[in-house]
């Protein structure tokens, strides 16, 4: 049966606040600011060698056209594109869409910010037009949400009406979380030729919004998804394809997809491995922890309590490798996301941290999971009087290459200040960068340490009755907030703070633990629980990991989506792999 005729509701609007906030940020201005500093770009490159590329170059037609309308990490769609042998011809004019051979839309951010930018551009109508014609067009992410009528995000906002349908937020009600950040399985439909490949597989999915099947749109459906209910995982009507999850995030499997896109007369010679996944995946992470040595390198470090320093007479920074070549090396052993922790780079001039910025766009290149940044992500004002907002520095980080940004102690005076006055100002680095992206590209670390309590109605804050007692026999504590790297404490509580975040827009939490790090005796179980239950977004258990063991116990007695571990990958004590085959074997899904 075809599917019903294309009808548009393609429209200019004038280009609100917060898509002039996106299009300030990221204009190319904005990446000159990293240039006027007195950071030698050419000397720090000379340190980061990036991994050996191991694509050929296409022959003939070997040109991708990209909409990259100024949101976002495009970076990676760029790198697995030129990873599978194209070049690149960027979209300045609407003229440049219809005048493409094959075009893709790597949507990324909020629907009303996107569609007032394609509005004010021209973009839009181009758009529709291209597509009416049938011509190769693959949207990723939000570029499959666009192509529906509207969305209920800051809404009702007109989509360009290709597509019936609204796009609605998911239902956390029911108990499942939001955003859906993680390795998801695929029902496939219909004949979806670009899907061919994935062979029963997870593939990454990081959204709140959503659009769903009905009778109208039905013959558009290739996949669907199921989160708490079948939502569209991907649509296909000729040339035209859109895709809800991010390919250029989804290892091997994504490769493949993109590879079926550009290379649509190619077949498979290799059948591909079929895959046993059929829920959403617990994450297995690798962080690093990544300073300056002595001597001015960046390398991977790992504290104990957060002591980064070797107890030797030369009191040298622990190194246990370099940033890039570790993180290539975790991909390839598996790590569902890496996530870089800058622990000493922004304390006086975050836009000069040009080192930190190499390693994203380095790592970006090959390593083809999501990517999370953190460290320093907040408002400053540089030693030339110059103030710069977090939206900017956090924009740098996505493009260069960063999935998610990761916001620590920023995060916790933001908390405090809106439980203090009840008021959420907007002008925060977790609300303006929230606004602007989505939540579910804003992480909060949390960085508590234990209180010990006699009594739980001792403190104003959230106490939890602990499984093993305290060092004088107390039965309860109370976990209190630390900014600084842990140098400082706060007077907020871990569960306290969690909820605040989640109100003033954070995706995820990254939960670690003080008393626990460096000890490899296993996750605070009683912290993990009190927050994974307290809140309806993501929590990503950190700190304390030692053993295969401690990842299944973390994931059976809480309500974790992820586990993130350090030194023991690093180490290679506990390989990431040896983490995965454990939990299969224990019952709990995860991507192979």
């Amino acid at each position: 049966m075809e599917a019903p005729p294309f009808s548009s509701s393609c429209s200019s609007s004038p280009l609100s606040s917060t898509a002039r906030l996106l299009s300030s940020s990221s204009s190319p201005s904005s990446s000159l600011l990293f240039r006027r500093n007195s950071f030698s770009k050419t000397h720090y490159a000379a340190k980061f060698k990036s991994p050996r590329n191991l694509s050929v170059r296409a022959s003939g037609d070997s040109v991708v056209t990209l909409l990259d309308y100024g949101a976002g990490n495009v970076r990676s769609v760029r790198n697995a594109i030129r990873y599978l042998g194209f070049d690149i011809k960027d979209v300045q004019t609407p003229e440049d869409i219809l005048k493409a051979d094959r075009l893709v839309f790597p949507g990324v951010g909020a629907f009303a910010a996107a569609m007032d930018v394609l509005n004010k551009n021209g973009m839009a109508e181009a758009l529709c037009s291209y597509i009416e014609k049938d011509r190769p067009f693959l949207g990723i992410c939000l570029g499959l949400q666009l192509l529906f009528e509207s969305s209920e995000e800051n809404g009702p906002v007109n989509g360009l009406g290709l597509i019936p349908g609204v796009v609605g937020r998911f239902d956390s009600s029911n108990g499942f979380r939001v955003p859906h950040i993680g390795w998801n399985t695929l029902q496939i439909k219909n004949d979806s030729e670009i899907l061919d490949d994935i062979g029963n597989r997870h593939v990454y999915f990081v959204h709140s919004y959503r659009a769903m099947p009905s009778d109208d749109n039905k013959e558009w459906i290739s996949s669907t998804c199921n989160y708490g209910d079948n939502f569209i995982a991907s649509i296909r009507r000729g040339n035209v394809h859109a895709v809800q999850f991010h390919p250029e995030k989804s290892g091997d499997v994504g490769l493949s997809i993109l590879r079926r896109f550009l290379y649509p007369k190619s077949t498979t010679t290799k059948k591909p491995t079929e895959g046993k996944a059929s829920k959403l995946a617990k994450r297995v992470i690798a962080c690093l922890d990544v300073r300056a040595n002595d001597k001015g390198d960046l390398v991977v470090t790992k504290g104990d309590q957060y002591d980064v320093r070797e107890h030797t007479e030369e009191n040298e920074v622990r190194n246990l490798g370099k940033p890039v070549e570790l993180a290539g090396q975790y991909y390839v052993d598996g790590a569902d996301e890496v996530s870089f922790l800058n622990i000493t780079g922004f304390r006086d001039f975050p836009l000069g941290d040009l080192p930190m910025l190499q390693v994203l766009r380095y790592t970006s290149e090959n390593v083809f999971v999501p990517l999370t940044v953190g460290g320093g992500i907040r408002d400053f004002t540089d030693a030339n009087g110059r103030h710069y907002t977090s939206l900017e520095v956090a924009s740098e980080y996505f493009r260069s290459g960063a999935d998610k940004i990761s916001i620590g102690s920023d995060a916790v005076y933001a908390a405090e200040e809106y439980l203090r006055t009840g008021v959420k100002t907007g002008k925060t680095s977790l609300e303006q960068i929230s606004r602007v992206y989505g939540n579910q590209a804003v992480v909060v670390s949390i960085d508590p340490r234990r209180v010990y309590l006699k009594n739980p109605n001792d403190v104003e804050f959230k106490a939890v009755k602990l499984k093993n007692p305290g060092p004088n026999g107390e039965e309860y504590a109370w976990y209190q907030c630390t900014v600084n790297g842990g140098r400082e404490g706060r007077p907020i509580g871990a569960y306290e703070l969690a909820k605040a975040v989640e109100e003033l827009g954070a995706g995820e939490i990254l939960l670690n633990c003080i008393d626990c790090d460096g000890q490899g005796k296993g996750f605070d179980i009683d912290l993990i629980k009190l927050i994974s239950d307290a809140v309806s977004i993501p929590v990503i258990a950190s700190s304390g990991a030692g053993a295969v063991e401690h990842f299944t116990e973390v994931f059976m007695k809480t309500n974790a989506s992820a586990a993130l571990a350090a030194g023991i990958f690093h180490r290679k004590e506990v390989p990431v792999q040896s983490v995965k085959e454990h939990l299969l074997k224990e019952g709990i899904e995860v991507r192979i």
